[in-house]
């Protein structure tokens, strides 16, 4: 069960996977994620900018998309 501060890898709406923190539970299949950014040059004094997702739906959920959705990376990876 996923719940607050659970590590999760999200795969963004261009499919590139990042690891990320439950920042909020809305139901067992769908969170909102913080990560650190990908670009490097997204920075602030306190090193790499964070972004936020939210209403971020569990693969399982999702059909036909190359993206924007977590896993448990406990789990088996299945391609999309």
């Amino acid at each position: 069960m996923v719940e607050v501060g659970s590590h999760v890898r999200y795969v963004d709406q261009k499919g590139v996977e990042r690891d990320a923190l439950v920042q909020m539970v809305h139901t067992e299949m769908c969170v909102n994620l913080v990560f650190v950014s990908g670009d490097e040059n997204r920075k602030d004094s306190y090193g790499r900018q964070v972004q936020h997702e939210t209403s971020v739906s569990h693969r399982s959920q999702m059909t036909g998309v190359p993206g924007f959705y977590w896993y448990d990376p406990k789990e088996e990876k299945v391609k999309a």
